[in-house]
C-alpha cells in the first residue's frame, strides 16, 4: 500500500466527517487490477458511517406505513 493511497482515504474521511457524518468502520484494499494491462496498483475503499437525524413533527406518525401499531 503506497502513501499516496492513505493519503486519499483520509481525506475521504475528512470530507464526510466535516458533512457531520461519524466513520465507524474503514476498509481500504490496494491490488493490481484484474481489467487493465497497466502495472499501476489501484485501491478500493469501504466507508461505513452513521448521521442521526432529528425527527420531524411531534413524533406521533400514525399515518407511517412501516411503524407497527
Amino acid at each position: 500500500m503506497n502513501e499516496d493511497m492513505l493519503a486519499d482515504q483520509r481525506r475521504l474521511v475528512e470530507l464526510i466527517e466535516a458533512e457531520g457524518w461519524d466513520v465507524t468502520d474503514l476498509e481500504i484494499s490496494a491490488y493490481d487490477s484484474p481489467w487493465s494491462d497497466e502495472d499501476d496498483p489501484e485501491a478500493t475503499v469501504t466507508i461505513t458511517a452513521r448521521k442521526p437525524y432529528e425527527r420531524e413533527g411531534d413524533g406521533e406518525d400514525d399515518e407511517n406505513p412501516f411503524r407497527l401499531k
